[in-house]
């Protein structure tokens, strides 16, 4: 038996959604707590959310605070990006909440021989992307197919699809979790009842 305290986050589960950068507002104050999870960290978002989500976006992609010139992370998760030639790549900053979906999801891309990148990720690199998801317990994996930010649209990849490298990940993570698939990491434990 395997229990997950969460569901599905977004509705449509797998199916890829559209993000926004509302310019406005941020996630996390440089040099904050931006990498700890609080409820302040949270709460920063809950207005943007809603107003984005009242304007038919599922999820907010925030750039730094200081600069606004780098990717940081997604409203409730981890950004990542997957390359053309299959390099997984994810911000490496300071404001960003140390996910262990995504240190398990790098994990995998690893042991798949994939190459894995966490460095600042300049918004302008979002264009040059694959695939883009974002990661995180209650997500696991959820594309991105276009992320929007003013008169500015980027589209990544098909909406009605998932891509190949997304795909691979969230199989072999689940395929872990489910004990479908060796777990070569002891990342899962039996809990014994009784």
């Amino acid at each position: 038996m395997m229990c997950m305290p969460v569901g599905a986050y977004y509705k449509g589960g797998m199916k890829p959604v559209r993000a926004v950068i509302l310019d406005n507002w941020d996630r996390a104050a440089p040099h904050g707590m931006g990498d700890v999870k609080v409820g302040g960290n949270y709460a920063a978002s809950l207005y943007a959310h809603e107003k984005a989500k009242h304007d038919g976006w599922p999820v907010e992609l925030y750039l730094d605070a200081k600069t606004h010139t780098l990717v940081e992370e997604f409203s409730t998760s981890n950004f990542l990006g997957i390359k053309k030639d299959g390099t997984y790549v994810t911000p490496d900053s300071h404001s960003v909440l140390p996910s262990v979906t995504n240190m398990s999801l790098k994990q995998v891309a690893s042991d798949l021989g994939w190459k894995v990148e966490c460095r600042p990720v300049p918004y302008t690199e979002i264009k040059d992307f694959a695939e883009v998801a974002a990661c995180g317990t209650a997500v696991v994996v959820t594309p991105v197919w276009e992320i929007t930010r003013g008169e500015d649209v980027i589209r990544i990849s098909d909406p009605d699809k998932v891509g190949p490298h997304l795909q691979k990940l969230y199989e072999t993570v689940q395929g872990i979790q489910y004990g479908d698939l060796p777990d070569t990491h002891g990342w899962c434990h039996e809990v014994k009842i009784g």
